[in-house]
């Protein structure tokens, strides 16, 4: 007999699965505190007033109308385990009504910082490289195979945009005893100073950084701001390293940069995800590419149902959520990250 006291919670977390956020003394726990009900995020609607009318919270982030909205008076946060925040529901109705909207997604900014870290390295060493040419035969000793080498130690590194990632990047990077400047328009200098970083222009950070690492989310006024003339810009032998989404750069002006030698690359994102075979990417010599698999971890996945539970818990307790981050009401609009495809 189900236990009507429970509160209810819409379980619409496409792409992800409760199996994959979710370990399986943590899943026990959300189905032992809350009535579950599984949905197809595309048909919330679908679900009958007396499911709407009873939920207080949705895992995942579906499309939602606001007319599905008035029918869920009981609705308190849609925590968002996807991680973007996506453009498909009424914000303002949602911050009108006081209803939080959180974002697990700074469960990938430790990880995807320490691929960032050993792309910069690998591009700095040619790891890759040498190692490829170790299996041809064809490889260089000593100082011979190390024509282009630099280190990153002392040198000049730059990071577009600084939230849970560029935080994370910075930490780790803080060994090297590296000048790290920062551009990001929507903290005060103040925000940057305070974390040990030097405030810059995005000018300064591509023509003075001997590594730009570029973290900043999409959003409706960045969309492809990186472009030819950015790339021209940049010191030559520079290397840029991509994390946060390709639509914040021209990437076939990226892929001409790097062809021309001016600079090298490394990207975990794409235009196109999964890339077709025949892209020319696959094969531009001097760019690193990972199949967007910085933050896949097991580990971070299930941290996402961690937060979820203990957010859960704080608002049943008539709390705000602490563990997974907030929506802004100034910000969540200008969001233009595409969902991800694949786990």
């Amino acid at each position: 007999m189900t236990n009507t006291k429970r509160a209810l919670a819409i379980s619409a977390p496409e792409p992800r699965t409760l199996d994959l956020i979710f370990s399986d003394s943590a899943r026990a726990e959300l189905h032992a505190k809350y009535e579950i009900v599984e949905a197809d995020p595309e048909n919330i609607a679908g679900l009958g007033d007396e499911i709407l009318g009873k939920a207080r919270y949705i895992i995942g982030q579906p499309p939602l109308s606001a007319d599905t909205l008035g029918r869920m008076p009981a609705l308190r946060s849609i925590l968002n385990v996807e991680s973007n925040l996506l453009n498909n529901m009424p914000y303002e109705v949602l911050f009108q009504r006081g209803i939080h909207v959180v974002t697990t997604g700074q469960v990938f900014a430790e990880p995807v910082a320490e691929i960032g870290l050993g792309f910069a390295l690998a591009l700095a060493r040619g790891i890759v490289d040498a190692d490829v040419a170790f299996r041809q035969g064809t490889e260089l000793w000593g100082g011979e195979g190390n024509s282009s080498a630099r280190l990153l130690a002392g040198s000049e590194i730059g990071i577009v945009g600084f939230g849970d990632l560029g935080k994370a990047l910075r930490r780790l990077l803080s060994g090297f005893r590296a000048c790290i400047r920062v551009f990001d328009p929507w903290l005060p200098r103040s925000i940057l100073e305070e974390n040990g970083v030097e405030p810059a222009s995005l000018e300064d950070i591509l023509t003075k950084s001997d590594f730009v690492f570029v973290v900043a989310a999409v959003t409706s006024e960045n969309k492809g701001f990186l472009s030819t003339e950015a790339f021209a810009s940049m010191r030559k032998g520079a290397a840029l390293i991509l994390l946060s989404r390709a639509d914040v750069v021209d990437f076939d002006a990226l892929m001409a940069a790097v062809s021309s030698g001016h600079i090298v690359a490394a990207s975990d994102v794409y235009p196109q995800e999964p890339l077709p075979p025949d892209h020319p990417v696959r094969s531009l010599k001097g760019f690193i590419r990972s199949a967007h698999r910085a933050g896949a971890l097991d580990s971070a996945f299930k941290k996402m149902g961690d937060m979820v539970l203990e957010d859960m818990d704080l608002m049943d307790r008539g709390l705000p959520p602490m563990r997974c981050k907030r929506a802004e009401r100034e910000t969540v609009s200008r969001m233009r990250s595409k969902p991800v495809a694949v786990n």
